[in-house]
């Protein structure tokens, strides 16, 4: 069926599909999406889909919807089950074939989504199927007059795990304690796979749980308030380190034993350094919000370091283009070429793991040679003009302004290295700012600052 455009705007972004459930997302509407996805996979030479979904409520029916559109247009549907999002990314590199899975990652519980890959995890973005996917959801979904698809189960969980595990050697690091928060999403589907089974870890878990109604805090751990359980838990037990997984376990966050978070940026640095030992010269991937410590590190070793935009099929994208190894961003998201170019939250937390065991210190002090600069972490401002309030902050820098670019938003340089980012969020009514600056007092001072113009 045909729908407007308004509607189907607002509902497929510019890197995946999300959506309140039964105000914009309801089976019909999704089994749109997954013919018109059909359709352009099996143009393209794809005759199965993989399918995996997280721990919503209404995770299930829309996968099962959605397979159903795929199935009427002729492709067959392989599903995995319950997944983590770059479980479901191991799934479409290991059986070479698209796959779709039915996430709302880190938003609240009356969200779902649809995160998109071709074959071998390569992305589908706006410039790469998604507009074809919108129009056709629009327009209405040609038919198909062929013979329907068939569906199969598989489970990969134990593939997934060992497959990560033969990518980082952890046989022969030093025992390590870890607090490991899985905010009730599928960290508690995979943690215990991947990590549960290392002899040298031994696991204090907390909401472990799948229940995608999040009762004890949003499966955000970018917001500080979803740490605080975590950094106790590091406390109390005194454990090594703490890891956070958002919902869909792609993104992973690191809490030192004194339990103080350590900024994605600095584990950006970590692993694209141990990534530089293994292959000198290559390229390494930044978002744009990542603390200028990266390149600088990158250039000091060697390396090439490449600056993207935000967003995983952006950054996906230049991974295949560049060759690069080794990508990061500063909302914790990390790309790995040994991993299809896709991310996994889970293979940089075996990194960190990794580099960790391997020193008889700890990770603060591990991590204290990467974090050269004060950042304020990602605000957000709820804005009834993103695009006006973005314009009126640069006005104000105008004159302090070193340069301005517009790659993602807008980037303003200022003097002494300060710099901050204002861009609006592809998938929130949210304007957000970044700042990085020599000092704590600095960075607070700008963020009073563009704040006030921002919320004024």
């Amino acid at each position: 069926m045909a729908r407007s455009a308004e509607f189907v705007n607002a509902v497929i972004k510019a890197y995946d599909v999300r959506g309140v459930v039964g105000e914009q997302i309801d089976g019909e509407f999704v089994k749109d999406v997954g013919a018109a996805f059909a359709r352009l996979m099996r143009a393209e030479g794809a005759t199965r889909v993989v399918i995996g979904h997280d721990m919503r409520e209404s995770s299930p029916e829309l996968a099962g919807a959605f397979a159903d559109g795929v199935l009427g247009q002729g492709l067959d549907v392989v599903h995995i089950g319950l997944a983590s999002t770059d479980q479901l990314y191991f799934a479409s590199g290991h059986l070479d074939c698209p796959g779709a899975m039915f996430t709302a990652s880190h938003n609240p519980a009356r969200y779902n989504g649809i995160k998109l890959c071709r074959a071998k995890a390569l992305p589908v973005g706006q410039d790469t199927g998604l507009a074809t996917i919108k129009d056709e959801v629009i327009n209405g979904v040609p038919g198909y007059d062929g013979t329907p698809g068939s569906a199969t189960e598989i489970d990969l969980l134990a593939d997934y795990a060992k497959f990560l595990r033969g990518l980082v050697d952890l046989d022969n690091i030093r025992p390590l304690t870890i607090a490991v928060d899985a905010g009730n999403g599928m960290g508690g589907h995979t943690v215990p796979e991947v990590l549960g089974t290392v002899a040298q870890l031994t696991l204090v878990p907390l909401y472990f749980e799948l229940d995608g109604s999040f009762p004890n805090h949003e499966a955000n751990p970018l917001d500080p308030k979803n740490l605080v359980d975590l950094q106790d838990l590091v406390r109390k037990s005194g454990a090594d380190i703490g890891l956070a997984f958002d919902g869909d376990a792609d993104r992973c966050f690191v809490v030192d034993e004194k339990g103080n978070p350590i900024s994605p940026s600095a584990i950006t640095a970590l692993v694209a350094e141990r990534e530089l030992a293994k292959e000198p010269g290559a390229v390494i991937i930044h978002n744009l919000i990542t603390s200028h410590a990266v390149p600088e590190l990158v250039h000091e070793l060697g390396g090439t370091p490449v600056r993207t935009r935000v967003g995983h099929s952006f950054i996906k994208q230049e991974m295949a283009a560049t060759g690069a190894v080794f990508g990061g961003e500063h909302s914790a998201h990390y790309y790995f070429r040994d991993f299809w170019g896709a991310d996994s939250g889970m293979l940089a937390a075996l990194h960190v793991l990794a580099a960790l065991g391997e020193k008889d210190r700890p990770i603060s002090e591990l991590m204290s040679s990467y974090e050269t600069y004060a950042a304020s972490g990602e605000i957000n401002s709820t804005v009834a003009d993103a695009k006006e309030r973005t314009m009126a902050v640069v006005d104000a820098f105008r004159d302090r302004a070193k340069s301005v670019d517009r790659l993602d938003g807008v980037t303003v340089a200022l003097a002494d290295d300060a710099w901050f980012n204002l861009r609006a969020s592809n998938t929130e009514p949210l304007l957000r700012l970044n700042v990085e600056a020599r000092s704590t007092e600095e960075v607070s001072a700008l963020v009073t600052e563009i704040l006030s113009i921002v919320r004024s």
